[in-house]
């Protein structure tokens, strides 16, 4: 397994829409098991393929402390969603960034497993912001564009700032 690199914000290659998974094959399955070790070596709770430059619509989560609950979802659709949320939200691609977002507090997905059987899961608190979060990534949306055009700017510059800190 291999850890992936993680496009940065406010790198175009995140705009870019993923499409749909058409066949699963043991490459799509060895995508998931590097894009898990990327995020756990993060570290992360959530993932989305467009993250390490795939433009494939493919979403890991694990909230847990173990890091031993992955979730996959291939394809994935919100069916329904309810209810309020506004929890503090961060970005492996966008590092070091939190605020608070507007979500629906409970979401209901229909997807794909890495075997290529359908599922559907409710999902409520954290878990369903995590969902939310990531496959807003597959439409090309990053969560600090929720946010004011002043704060997207500050997020940018201080962004820009800190890579050239570093370099």
């Amino acid at each position: 397994m291999a850890i992936l690199p993680i496009i940065q914000y406010p790198d175009e290659r995140l705009h870019q829409v993923a499409k749909r998974v058409e066949q699963i094959t043991e490459a799509t399955r060895l995508l998931i098991r590097n894009m898990a070790e990327t995020m756990y070596s993060a570290p992360g709770v959530g993932l989305a393929a467009t993250q390490v430059n795939v433009h494939q619509q493919i979403i890991i989560a694990d909230l847990s402390e173990e890091q031993n609950q992955l979730l996959v979802f291939i394809n994935p659709m919100i069916l329904s969603s309810s209810g309020e949320s506004e929890l503090e939200e961060g970005c492996l691609s966008v590092p070091g960034i939190y605020d608070k977002i507007d979500r629906a507090d409970r979401v209901t997905v229909t997807a794909l497993n890495e075997r290529g059987a359908p599922f559907t899961l409710e999902a409520d608190g954290l878990l369903a912001v995590c969902i939310q979060h990531e496959m807003d990534h597959l439409l090309g949306k990053v969560f600090v564009e929720y946010l004011s055009q002043l704060k997207q700017t500050r997020i940018k510059a201080k962004l820009k700032k800190r890579r050239r800190e570093n370099f």
